[in-house]
């Protein structure tokens, strides 16, 4: 008799919990798609195209979001793509400048150098690219491009699906911050990457609300100084 009441109570314990769980996760699952569909929102008006990037004036510059880098130190499709719409829209006046902003956390890993590299055999003068070593993420990126470098006023370069987030960020720290696309052509394991984007929004949604501070600030770089100052 008393096994079998503490096999119900032990049934009924279970039961619960794992209603429970089952609420709590279908909770939270609905709470990040209303946050997701707040950053696509907030940010839907301010990503535009070329010629509409070339009509802004006083622009502070041109931030491009860094990613891979292949083992050869050549910049993967996404990243090369980026900067192909970053060099267009610098060689259409849309700025004076370039932030190129990425992962250079290891001495053999560097984002920010292939970007650079990669814009200056496509015509832009050294002198006019700056170097983000430590735009170790997206919020990093952004943060440090006001904070470090002085940008109040910003053109910002990725792929669609991330610029939403980019942009959130940014109207989230102060800045004036438009995005253009730089989706010259379909990218393989696009699927899995919109998934991963709906969680690293409500990561970013937590960070702009709490002002996290990046992984290092560092000394202000004027951007009317030479680029190659960030060497």
């Amino acid at each position: 008799m008393l096994r079998a009441t503490r096999k119900r109570r032990a049934k009924r314990f279970f039961g619960t919990f794992f209603a429970f769980a089952f609420i709590l996760c279908f909770a939270c699952g609905i709470a990040a798609l209303c946050i997701n569909k707040v950053v696509l929102d907030a940010a839907a008006d301010n990503i535009i195209t070329t010629s509409e990037a070339e009509l802004y004036d006083g622009v502070d510059c041109i931030v491009v979001l860094g990613c891979l880098v292949r083992d050869n130190g050549s910049p993967s499709d996404m990243l090369y793509d980026r900067i192909r719409m970053g060099v267009e829209l610098y060689s259409g006046g849309a700025a004076p400048k370039i932030i190129m902003s990425g992962d250079h956390g290891r001495t053999d890993y560097d984002e920010v150098d292939a970007m650079k590299k990669t814009a200056i055999e496509m015509g832009v003068p050294s002198e006019d690219i700056f170097k983000d070593h430590a735009g170790f993420s997206t919020y990093e990126s952004i943060y440090r491009a006001k904070e470090i470098f002085g940008a109040d006023k910003i053109i910002i370069v990725s792929q669609e699906y991330h610029l939403y987030r980019a942009l959130y960020i940014a109207k989230s720290l102060g800045i004036e911050a438009y995005g253009v696309p730089s989706d010259y052509r379909t990218y393989y394991g696009q699927i899995s990457r919109e998934l991963r984007e709906i969680l690293a929004r409500n990561k970013d949604v937590l960070s702009c609300l709490f002002k996290v501070k990046p992984t290092y600030l560092g000394e202000s770089i004027s951007l009317d100084a030479n680029g190659e100052v960030t060497e």
